[in-house]
Order: C-alpha cells, then structure tokens, then sequence
C-alpha cells in the first residue's frame, strides 16, 4: 500500500513554507533548550540579576517540570504542512494483514531504523494519519522523558520510556515503535559532508556526500530477545531521510555527552547552515511481520538467528526502495 503526501498538482508556495518553519520549530528547540535550561539553573542557584528576575526567567522551566508530557492528535493534525516541505511518502508493504491481526488483538514490536538527529520521517508519519492504528507509542530515551519543555514538545507523538521493563508491560497491551540504533546510530549515520582537495585546483575545497547509510545494529538484540520472550513479532520500519536532512557534529565534547546522556546535544545544521531541515524527499517504509516465535527462555542461538532475519529484511526494504528517493540512489548499506 503506498500513501503518497504529494499528489501530481505543485504544491502551493504557503504549505510548504509553513512546513520549513513548523519542522525548524523542532529542530531550533533541540538546540535552544538545552542552553535555556542550564542558564535558568545558573540564574536560580545564582540569583542573577535579582530573585524576581531569575524567577520569572525561570518559570517556562519550572511550569513544564510540573506538566507531564502528552500526547495530542490534535497538534498532530496541524503539523501535515511538513508533509509537503519534505515530499513525505509512505509504503506499507504487508498493510492489510498488519491491520487485520491488530484488530485481532495482536502487538507488534515495530523496529525503525536509521535514528537521525530528529525523526522527521517518523514525525511526518505521525501527522500524515495521527488517528490511525498504526500510530502506536513510540519509544524515548529517559533523557528526553525527563528533560523539561523538551518532554513536552515531543511528548505529543506519544512517547513512552525505551527501558526492557518498560517496553514488556507496554507490549501486554499495546503494539509500540522502537528506534533500535538509539543515539549511538545517530553519530554513525548522519549525513557527512567530507572536503575534498582536488589536486588540479590547488586551494579550491569541494564538499562531496558520503554515499553510505551505517546502521548501529550487530550489537543490538535486546529488542529480538524481548519480542521472543513476550511473544509479539517484529516488522522492520526503514526511515529514508532521517540522517540526510541534517547534517551533525560527530565529535567534541557535545557529541561524547550526547552519547552517554542518550539524547542529541549536538550541534547540528541544515539548510544555509542553519538548523533548517533540507527540504528533500522522506520515505517511510513498513516491512512484513517477520514471523518469531514465542519462546520463554530463548536461547542466545535463537536470538542470534531471528536477529539475522531481521538485519536481511533491513537489507532487502533499503535495496528495494532506495531508488525512490535521490539521495539514496547511489547509497551503500552497512551494518555495524
């Protein structure tokens, strides 16, 4: 089944500059409110200017640590602008038997992969149908759970905590979306921009693309341990555009706390340098239920083999689809 957001007439100038600035909303706030934050702990603990001052500078940060996250349909039906800034399409290649065994009670541990620095293509997916019974909880790093102002923004696309306890009682009752890389794939995937000194051209620099797309994955089975364990099949999502719409600093500093905090503190940049997404092509991909068992105790020879299944059909969803967006045309997969 394909949903295409584009339909054959040009998109109107309006949607699709109302979508730049709805997705740099996300992006900006990723950088923007880590710095609020740290400087409205230095001015309470300080006092700086005044109380009053510091208070009142403050209270954004203070009012969202009393305000849990939640989630909103309703937001998520004004973010479709984005749809149209980023060509969102989407295929769902087993659709009507998916649908079928959740209306039948079923859950499904959906495995996305690549991250990126923000889930554009995830988001764009939310808000395409925020209604629909494929919309299921999408799983977070407690960092972003935690974070003030931040839980709130993103706590609209229905986010729920990426712990192993957490993710077993979710699935008793609900199908969830987990992004197996986490942050660690977020270094290791992001578009690269590499410079290139051609020798004919003395002093001239060029700027070339990385033609690859790396998955942090061989050392990921945790997630095919619990799908056996709880007896829910995996389906693999491939998210075409997530690590090129944004390009990040892969090292420094930022980049080693990110990693150990399992959040993006990075610095990261899009469009003029800015953190602008790149307003290109984004393809959502849902591959078909790969069939595990369930299996109480699984062996690590059973968790071995069903994590073999899933990095081939990884594979096969990125080779049969990337022709379909431009940037990938040319990419090479990795599995790292």
């Amino acid at each position: 089944m394909h949903d295409n957001a584009k339909t054959n007439a040009a998109k109107p100038f309006h949607r699709w500059f109302l979508g730049m600035i709805i997705a740099s909303i996300f992006s900006f706030a990723y950088l923007i409110i880590p710095i609020y934050l740290l400087s409205s702990i230095y001015c309470l603990i300080l006092r700086f200017p005044t109380t009053k001052s510091a208070f009142i500078y403050a209270m954004p940060m203070l009012i969202s640590i009393v305000i849990p996250a939640k989630a909103s349909p309703f937001i998520l039906r004004h973010l479709s602008p984005m749809l149209d800034y980023f060509d969102y399409e989407a295929i769902y290649t087993d659709d009507e038997n998916v649908r079928k065994r959740i209306h039948e009670g079923e859950n499904f541990l959906f495995a996305a992969q690549p991250h990126g620095i923000l889930s554009f293509v995830g988001m764009c997916a939310a808000a395409s149908k925020p209604d629909d019974v494929l919309r299921v909880p999408t799983a977070a790093a407690s960092a972003v759970l935690q974070t003030p102002l931040l839980k709130n923004l993103m706590g609209i696309f229905n986010l729920v905590d990426a712990s192993a306890g957490s993710l077993k009682k979710i699935l008793k009752r609900s199908s969830v979306l987990i992004y197996i890389g986490g942050i660690a794939e977020l270094f290791k995937s992001c578009r690269t921009e590499e410079r290139l000194y051609l020798k004919k051209r003395k002093g001239f620099i060029k700027l070339a693309l990385r033609e690859e797309e790396r998955l942090y994955l061989k050392k990921r089975k945790g997630f095919i341990k619990l799908a056996l364990r709880e007896g829910v099949d995996v389906v693999p999502v491939y998210l075409f555009g997530n690590t090129s719409v944004l390009s990040v600093l892969k090292h420094g500093p930022l980049a080693s706390l990110s990693r150990k905090l399992q959040v993006s503190l990075t610095f990261f940049w899009g469009k003029f340098f800015l953190p602008i997404p790149r307003d290109e092509k984004i393809l959502y991909v849902v591959g078909k239920p790969l069939g595990l068992p369930n299996i109480a105790e699984p062996t690590q020879e059973d968790i071995d083999k069903w994590h073999s299944v899933y990095c081939e059909e990884v594979r096969k969803l990125f080779e049969m689809y990337k022709e379909k967006v431009p940037m990938y045309k040319h990419k090479k997969l990795f599995i790292d």
